[in-house]
């Protein structure tokens, strides 16, 4: 099967997006993530896949934890920031607010949903490395600005919803 030909199934899908950092014990890292899914409920896991172009991949390599965050419909210039940069030019964490989380890994100050996942597994998977997470805690802030009242944040911010911005560099 050829790539067109997958793509050809994948077109149309629409997926959530995520920001993921890295502290490796030296250096901080974030990239957009467009491939993320919970792998179990009990125990809980999820699966976070990085691109092998990213620096982000490079410093999630030595980083015992790797933090999660979810983007909602307000957060196009994170998304911006996370996936239109590359860490290889810009210090992506200098240009957002942010606070160091267990073993220094950043927490994203404007997104209020996020995981801290302790890294089980690497995994090779063609042009991204998946990395299996064990969570370790979680923030999810109430009064987010959805409509129900109940703090569940707005709705996820998608791949269609960013189809203005330019990649940092080639996903593979």
């Amino acid at each position: 099967m050829t790539t067109d030909e997958f793509d050809a199934f994948v077109d149309g899908l629409d997926y959530p997006l995520f920001v993921v950092t890295a502290h490796d014990g030296d250096e901080r890292d974030g990239c957009l993530v467009g491939f993320a899914t919970q792998t179990s409920i009990d125990p809980p896991r999820l699966l976070v896949c990085l691109s092998v172009a990213n620096r982000t991949t490079r410093v999630a390599a030595g980083s015992p934890v790797l933090a999660v965050h979810v983007l909602g419909e307000r957060d196009h210039p994170l998304a911006a920031l996370f996936g239109g940069e590359t860490g290889d030019e810009t210090d992506k964490l200098a240009r957002c607010d942010w606070r160091p989380g267990p073993h220094g890994v950043p927490l994203l100050a404007d997104a209020p949903r996020l995981v801290v996942g302790r890294v089980l597994e690497r995994i090779p998977l063609g042009d991204h490395v998946g990395h299996l997470l064990e969570p370790v805690s979680v923030r999810r802030d109430a009064g987010t600005g959805d409509d129900d009242g109940e703090g569940g944040g707005t709705a996820p911010l998608t791949l269609a919803d960013v189809d203005d911005v330019e990649p940092g560099h080639a996903a593979g």
